[in-house]
């Protein structure tokens, strides 16, 4: 099967490579010439055969909508786009119904495996109609990993990416809960070895996961994690959840306080706890620190 891609990043990059070694033809562009195997999106898509599938990786928002009303330009009947950027749900609906009347199919997939993906294969999480989906099934099969998991067919247009939002927001809350751990065991007078400790729980542990593999990982190169500093950033996801978890009325707790944090996290100098501190000193006297 032919498949064009645009944005050769970090993930897109990968795809393509695991989708050539399935045996699929793939046609790449990204701005940076050096990677890209066509000059312009133009002469990708006339290196496609008619019906096309064409599959976007770049940064949600602007340039996505730029980048799929160019192809809107391009592309003709029976052909498809797929986003497999990170684009909020509510952006995929006005997307397909623009496409619809020239007769191009759309389709939200939400990706997860970063840069391990090439390797390990790519959780996919695709909203879209059946027809759609069944065309594009054997890029599908190419990078989701072998057996029975790591592919949905979520629902229709936006269930993709609204179940990568959910996943995303979960990935939040597992993230807090191991660096908190983390912290406990280094701030402990009883743990000497806390990246052994980490190392334990990799097998026959109820809290085994990748990510607990990767921040193994990440002590193993700094055991005390002293070369970063502590701020993180958030793209989206953890926020569009919690809106979503307020519309509905759906308790959040973990997710949202992860979230939260991760704001707090940006703050050298919480004005918040400025505040607190002020409060403790006038209700009970207790010392602060100027």
């Amino acid at each position: 099967m032919q498949l064009g891609l645009i944005g050769l990043g970090r993930m897109g990059g990968n795809m393509r490579e695991r989708i050539r070694s399935a045996g699929h033809e793939v046609v790449g562009y990204d701005r940076n010439p050096d990677i890209s195997d066509v000059a312009s999106i133009a002469e990708m898509v006339e290196k496609l055969a008619a019906p096309r599938v064409i599959w976007t990786m770049v940064p949600a928002g602007q340039i996505t909508e730029s980048t799929i009303d160019e192809l809107g330009g391009l592309l003709s009947a029976g052909d498809i786009i797929i986003d497999g950027g990170n684009s909020k749900f509510t952006d995929d609906k006005p997307r397909a119904d623009r496409l619809a009347p020239q007769g191009i199919g759309y389709m939200d997939c939400g990706v997860s495996g970063g840069i391990w993906g090439n390797q390990n294969g790519y959780a996919l999480m695709v909203g879209g109609s059946e027809e759609n989906v069944a065309t594009a099934m054997p890029i599908f099969e190419a990078l989701k990993p072998a057996g029975p998991y790591g592919f949905v067919h979520a629902g229709p247009v936006g269930a993709g990416h609204y179940t990568k939002m959910v996943h995303n927001g979960i990935e939040y809350g597992m993230m807090q809960a191991l660096a908190e751990g983390w912290e406990l065991l280094e701030a402990s007078e009883y743990v000497d070895n806390v990246p052994g400790a980490i190392k334990s729980w990799r097998e026959g542990s109820v809290v085994k996961s990748w990510l607990l593999d990767l921040l193994d990982r990440a002590l193993d190169g700094d055991p005390e994690l002293a070369k970063l500093k502590g701020y993180a950033e958030d793209t989206g996801e953890g926020r569009w959840t919690v809106d979503e978890a307020v519309r509905l009325a759906v308790p959040l707790h973990v997710i949202a306080a992860s979230l939260f944090t991760r704001f707090e996290s940006r703050q050298t100098d919480s004005p918040a706890m400025k505040a607190v501190a002020a409060l403790r000193q006038q209700f009970g006297g207790h010392a602060v620190v100027g």
